[in-house]
């Protein structure tokens, strides 16, 4: 297996003993076993340092932000945008460049209205680049969470523009060379996921990001899998837009993030209109906040983004190039591991590129569910299902599948379990070939 991640030290045994001890749920017993949570791909876990930031927080500062005159609410106003300045800082980005969101489902969708709304006329010249119609086309990948394809899905519908998709091979991995012939002219922007929430597999994204760029078109990177586990530097892949989502990086959830170069954000039309985000509002029209206010209706997640803030401060304590060796480990142990297991099929095993600590298996005979259920009576926790990802379980030619995904939290020994409770699945259901 290649590897184009940086050659550094792993966290050590000792290390990882000091950080499971910051996260109170990893000390616990479920169904009479110790807790082995092999589903932060979904959820991670929080430490208590983000826990008591955020309850400090509420219990000292609570306030509205960019709204009050009083004391409170200028120290609420002040944490809250050193909130936007550290998770900027995080990937690279400028602190105007960084919008708040619920989660990326919502920053996604704020892209994509806004493509809508430029569509419809808003937003005058300046938007005139985000319009969409007949003729017009949108790049996504088989590969894509459900969060990256279906409002492009409703977009194309809702202009007329059309929808391609960059196909996977056999074993999963993306058809780079289809890409270079679906991206073209036409294209307007091109969504894709950094690293695959079902594979694992870090994907090549430069070489799509340049051809994009290569033919005008912008480019959306879904980071939700990669800014948890690997450092991301935003201006140095030059993205145009990228979003992630806090409740998978050490943060609460009801928080996410957008990124975007600032001339374009300057450009969009809003999408979530009314309080906080305007300048001037008449019975008839309103003028907007420059971004990324503009783009901030209503009352933000003040708790959720210094919470956040705190979890950032986390990984960089302990440093993302070690987490994302420390993950490369793992993930390395899950696919081997399973792969060893008679009877298991590990989806994208055979992709030739780096990978997170997640791996996704069928046990043909078994369904996920069954699987799930047997490891949760062991105290195993992972995800089944199809991930919110049909389209690319339906080219492997699977409905669901298995997935264990790991953390800066997880251990060796947790693997060990894990693969142990696969094999005792597959012995108790008599399916082993």
């Amino acid at each position: 297996m290649t590897s184009s991640l940086p050659v550094t030290d792993a966290l050590t045994d000792a290390e990882i003993r000091g950080i499971r001890a910051d996260f109170p749920i990893l000390q616990t017993e479920v169904n009479g076993h110790p807790l082995v949570y092999l589903d932060s791909g979904a959820t991670a876990q929080r430490p208590l340092a983000v826990l008591d930031v955020e309850r400090e927080f509420l219990t000292t500062l609570n306030s509205a932000v960019h709204r009050g005159a009083h004391t409170l609410a200028a120290e609420a106003t002040e944490v809250f945008e050193d909130a936007r300045s550290t998770l900027a800082g995080f990937i690279g980005a400028d602190d105007d460049e960084l919008v708040w969101t619920s989660n990326a489902t919502e920053a996604i969708n704020l892209v994509a209205y806004a493509f809508s709304n430029a569509s419809a006329g808003r937003g005058g010249a300046a938007a005139e680049r985000f319009r969409l119609g007949e003729g017009d086309e949108i790049v996504t990948t088989e590969m894509e969470h459900h969060a990256n394809l279906i409002p492009w899905q409703e977009l194309a519908a809702r202009t007329g523009a059309t929808l391609r998709v960059i196909p996977l091979d056999d074993d999963g991995a993306l058809r780079l060379d289809e890409a270079a012939h679906l991206i073209t002219e036409r294209t307007k922007i091109v969504a894709i996921t950094h690293v695959s929430n079902v594979l694992g597999v870090i994907n090549p994204v430069e070489q799509v990001i340049a051809r994009a760029h290569e033919v005008g078109a912008l480019v959306l990177l879904d980071a939700c899998q990669s800014a948890p586990h690997l450092p991301i530097d935003v201006k140095q892949l030059e993205v145009d837009f990228a979003v992630l989502s806090g409740h998978k990086m050490l943060g609460p959830t009801g928080i996410g993030a957008l990124y975007g170069r600032r001339e374009l954000l300057e450009a969009m039309p809003p999408f979530l209109t009314g309080g906080s985000m305007i300048t001037t509002v008449t019975t008839t029209e309103a003028e907007y906040l420059p971004p990324p206010q503009r783009f901030e209706a209503g009352t933000q997640r003040v708790s959720q983004a210094v919470a956040l803030a705190a979890a950032i401060r986390y990984l960089d304590g302990v440093g993302m190039p070690r987490i994302a060796a420390h993950e490369a480990h793992l993930g390395a142990r899950l696919v081997d591991g399973l792969t060893a297991i008679d009877g298991v099929r590990v989806l994208g095993a055979s992709i030739e590129l780096s990978r997170v600590g997640l791996a996704s298996f069928d046990i043909p005979g078994i369904h996920s569910h069954d699987v799930g259920q047997f490891l949760d009576d062991r105290g195993i926790a992972v995800r089944v299902g199809h991930h919110c990802a049909q389209p690319l379980h339906r080219r492997l030619g699977v409905t669901a599948s298995t997935r264990a995904s790991t953390y800066l939290y997880s251990t060796d020994d947790e693997i060990d379990a894990f693969l142990d409770g696969v094999a005792a699945t597959i012995d108790f259901f008599g399916v082993r070939s």
